[in-house]
């Protein structure tokens, strides 16, 4: 039966966290369910702010890897593979910014915001620019038909969408046009109530043992108006609260809001019964961690099987491009 096909991608930046747990795998898990996936580490696109330091690269290609595998994702029924490692991409790169008018890219609403809040980046580089592009290229070299993306990055499907009907326009319709796949994933910050990120030093990691999760979660910001442990709080605006929405049981998290408003549970304890439902769900993501951590032979095969997949499809599109084109 026929399969839609559907493309993701992932920065290698370092340890995944919770936030990456919820709002990218989780879905991804469920796509490979009914889809044909394609997930891949991102790590040209790496280079694109990290361009001066790129030694810690590949170790975080590896440690992604290991959390993908941990959580869920299949090699059966996904092809994981590494950007860099598939040629192609960058072939069909170069190919696309022959046609593409630079004001496309310049009025992508991210490329000022990352300026903005990179500043401490230098950031005035074509890769930086031009890495919505290379994005394209990644999603149309697979035809793919899904895009899966938070709400920020609908701009650059819509630009990958463009970008493909102007090649098609312009030499011959080769290209599928990808659509943006929203959905609704839960938000969870990190423990201080910012964007749970490496960079803040505020993240839980889908890595971290039991008890540093206890001592991340005992840290973690509440209600900021419930001062005393007799005052009654508010779950609504609680991180704490947001947390249980997606670790704990709808009857626990029912009785936490009922007692939190009544201040019949303190914030303390209950942060201790979110910490150990947060290690329950993890259990078993750490054992088969553990065995893949013991086992690296296996991370390099189902990495080499991926790319070997990858190269098969990303190879028969640019002989059709090139084709096309009539440059073959």
């Amino acid at each position: 039966m026929f399969k839609q096909r559907v493309l993701s991608g992932m920065r290698p930046s370092g340890k995944l966290h919770l936030g990456n747990l919820v709002g990218a795998l989780d879905n991804w898990k469920k796509l490979q369910e009914d889809y044909e996936c394609f997930f891949f580490a991102a790590d040209w696109h790496a280079l694109t702010t990290e361009y001066n330091s790129p030694e810690g690269i590949q170790e975080s290609i590896k440690e992604m890897m290991i959390d993908w595998l941990s959580v869920g994702l299949s090699p059966e029924k996904s092809v994981l593979f590494v950007q860099s490692r598939i040629k192609e991409h960058a072939e069909l790169h170069l190919l696309l910014s022959m046609i593409t008018p630079l004001p496309w890219l310049e009025r992508v609403p991210t490329y000022k915001e990352q300026q903005q809040e990179l500043a401490t980046h230098d950031l005035s580089t074509y890769g930086f620019l031009g890495y919505p592009l290379l994005q394209t290229a990644d999603i149309i070299i697979y035809k793919a038909h899904k895009v899966p993306v938070g709400i920020d990055q609908v701009p650059h499907v819509e630009l990958s969408r463009e970008i493909a009907r102007r090649f098609n326009f312009f030499y011959a319709p080769v290209f599928p046009l990808p659509e943006p796949m929203l959905t609704e994933v839960p938000r969870l910050l990190g423990i201080d109530g910012r964007k749970m990120s490496k960079s803040y030093d505020n993240a839980i990691y889908i890595s971290d043992p039991p008890q540093e999760i206890r001592q991340k979660v005992s840290q973690m910001f509440t209600d900021p108006n419930r001062i005393k442990r007799s005052d009654p709080g508010n779950p609504d605006i609680c991180n704490v609260f947001s947390f249980h929405r997606v670790y704990s049981s709808p009857e626990t998290m029912a009785q936490v809001n009922v007692d939190c408003r009544r201040a019949a549970i303190g914030c303390v304890e209950d942060k201790k019964n979110l910490a150990e439902n947060i290690v329950a769900y993890l259990a078993p993501i750490h054992e088969e961690r553990t065995r893949l951590v013991k086992n690296p032979q296996i991370i390099e095969e189902v990495v080499e099987n991926g790319c070997q997949k990858a190269r098969g499809v990303a190879t028969q599109t640019m002989e059709e491009v090139r084709r096309a084109m009539k440059i073959s």
